[in-house]
């Protein structure tokens, strides 16, 4: 990637390992709105902080006229588009988060994995 101020006389670019998960806004999307077209819901909730998902929020109220909730992860920054388009929007406390979650360590077909050290 290129540095956003690199020396004179060095590297330009350098290599970085960028792990950023991609197409699950769409995913959620997609599937909000296909779901309530076809009548698979009565409210849908949403457990995101991402203005990305304003307009299929907005197509569901709107176009389908029906509720659409927001669970928010992160309450002490509510996302202040979401809050606007939302039938309702509610934190996700800490306690019941940590309680919601999987256990440290799991196992499937190709063995245990354990949930990331960075991950409170």
């Amino acid at each position: 990637m290129p540095l956003a101020n690199p020396a004179l006389g060095g590297p330009k670019y350098i290599r970085v390992i960028k792990t950023e998960e991609k197409g699950s806004d769409v995913n959620i999307a997609a599937h909000m709105i296909n779901d309530g077209h076809i009548g698979l819901y009565d409210v849908a909730v949403v457990l995101s902080n991402d203005s990305a998902l304003v307009e299929p929020i907005k197509i569901v109220r709107q176009g389908l006229n029906l509720p659409v909730g927001v669970l928010n992860p992160i309450p002490a920054h509510p996302s202040h588009e979401l809050q606007k388009f939302a039938t309702f929007m509610k934190p996700i406390r800490k306690k019941v988060l940590s309680v919601s979650r999987f256990p440290e360590c799991m196992r499937d077909v190709n063995g245990e994995f354990h949930k990331p050290t960075t991950w409170a």
